[in-house]
């Protein structure tokens, strides 16, 4: 074959014959090659993880324009990340801010996707170094975004151009084109990916590096709403002044504070090991209860601070008469994240039991009445033997014995691809190659890009079974931290991958 001659798909497919110059499509040579670049460039890959993590790429929408639609920090990592693809001379193309794409070209215009996001969650209180930079630490990288998602991302457009530098030594082009999606909105509404759908075909296949291994192919429901409760002003204005938890809708809060007015002749009670107490001006405590955030997937990972703190409420009677029944509901709610507090406890085979989380909980009060109302978001993720409007018209039925409301705020629908299809068996293959593993796909109760498009996956790095340090911050958490062993290593599974994904007719 000569150097430069393109081969058609067919030829790809059937014969492999883009593989045919010195073992180009062995998997082991591949595997081979892509340990030596990673080793090689690590510390080149590392700063270019730390390049994103530096830009602090939390929502803004009050300070959205047409150009950052969803505020200045999106838009910057969203700039960073196209400049590092840029640099790697993949084709790059902005879509006016809502989300990126650089290309590796094949010889058919049938497109091998991979997407991650440039933005994150707030950093939020706890941590012990700067949050938007990468600290290294003990064989771990430390800074908002290493694992959710910025690390991965970069590790996967990395595994990309391993594969353009192989291919373009060789006078080679792949089958397929590789597309490598820089989204800018999948923390909160995915409303990039949205919009992309609506001007772009899907890729035939695509997976998301924003996850955990082995290989995800399918998604429980994930909904979430408001629960609203008013409380009344009262004469002597006892009780809650102030009430607020939580960073994120999508995260087990490890924090939450709470100012109270004590009642005439009441004495303050004594701190504890989760709930601190600090006397105030006009008979009012301060109140900080701790916890330990987690990811909304995963609320038996974390200890939710505002169930802490509404347990203590209760425990010392510092709650007025009329809000007691919701103070009291919350602490069962955080107690029981099945949902059972609400009614709404369930399971099915392909994603077990239905999880609640309560995120975020704000007060606020109206200046003419006094009366204070209470918000506080609910998580859940649902299995196949449920829906959303069944879940909030449980939910209503529970609240409304204590007066709270409940409205629902959106809904992503379970999702599912065939543990067996072509695509998931090669993603799967690469991982079993590469680890030694024998392990099996799965489902999972978290969100990702995957569920967005027709035919999709999310393919680690996460791996949730191997212990880190104590001091090693969880996605989502502070001291958020990666192993940077796992990187290297998704590095050369991806790579393995998308070798393999070239083989499979698409």
């Amino acid at each position: 074959m000569s150097a430069n001659r393109i081969p058609t798909c067919d030829e790809v497919i059937e014969v492999g014959i883009w593989g045919q110059d010195a073992n180009l499509d062995d998997p082991h040579a591949v595997e081979k090659d892509a340990r030596e670049y990673v080793e090689q460039r690590w510390d080149k890959i590392v700063e270019d993880v730390a390049r994103l993590v530096r830009v602090e790429s939390t929502e803004a929408l009050g300070e959205a324009t047409e150009s950052a639609p969803f505020g200045p920090g999106p838009r910057a990592a969203l700039d960073e990340a196209l400049s590092l693809a840029g640099e790697m001379a993949l084709d790059t193309h902005d879509c006016e801010g809502r989300i990126g794409y650089a290309d590796l070209p094949g010889a058919s215009d049938v497109q091998v996707g991979v997407i991650g996001h440039v933005d994150v969650v707030p950093a939020g209180p706890g941590w012990t170094v700067q949050p938007f930079d990468v600290t290294r630490r003990e064989g771990y990288l430390m800074g908002r975004g290493v694992a959710d998602d910025k690390g991965p991302l970069v590790i996967a457009l990395h595994a990309v151009n391993f594969w353009r530098e192989r291919l373009a030594a060789r006078g080679l082009v792949f089958p397929y084109s590789i597309r490598v999606l820089f989204g800018a909105n999948e923390e909160t509404n995915m409303n990039d990916v949205a919009y992309y759908r609506a001007h772009y075909e899907d890729p035939a296949f695509l997976f998301t590096p924003d996850a955990e291994f082995p290989v995800c192919y399918g998604e429980a429901g994930i909904c979430s709403g408001t629960l609203t409760f008013k409380r009344a002003a009262s004469a002597d204005e006892a009780g809650i002044v102030d009430l607020v938890g939580g960073v994120a809708v999508n995260a087990v809060p490890g924090e939450a504070d709470a100012r109270i007015r004590l009642r005439d002749g009441m004495a303050a009670p004594s701190s504890t090991s989760a709930v601190s107490v600090s006397a105030c001006e006009n008979g009012e405590v301060a109140l900080h209860a701790t916890g330990k955030s987690a990811h909304a997937s995963t609320p038996d990972q974390g200890i939710n601070a505002i169930g802490v703190l509404a347990r203590f409420l209760l425990d010392n009677d510092l709650c007025a008469d009329g809000e007691r029944e919701f103070v009291a509901l919350l602490a069962r709610a955080c107690d029981s994240p099945d949902g059972s507090a609400f009614g709404v406890a369930c399971s099915d085979d392909a994603f077990g039991a239905l999880t609640s989380v309560l995120g975020m909980v704000r007060t606020t009060r109206d200046p003419k009445t006094g009366d204070l109302t209470f918000s506080q978001s609910i998580d859940f993720r649902y299995p196949t033997c449920t829906t959303s409007s069944e879940i909030e018209q449980a939910v209503r039925e529970a609240v409304a014995s204590c007066g709270a409301s409940f409205a629902m705020g959106h809904d992503k629908e379970p999702f599912t691809m065939g543990a067996d299809s072509p695509a998931i068996e090669a993603l799967l293959s690469a991982y079993n190659q590469v680890t030694g593993e024998s392990a099996q796909p799965f489902t999972m109760k978290g969100g990702t890009y995957a569920r967005m498009f027709s035919r999709a996956a999310s393919f680690g790095p996460e791996k949730p079974w191997e212990s880190k340090p104590d001091w090693a911050g969880s996605m989502h958490g502070p001291d958020e931290a990666i192993a940077e062993d796992l990187l290297k290593e998704a590095f050369v599974v991806y790579a393995v991958a998308i070798g393999k994904l070239m083989e499979v007719q698409l």
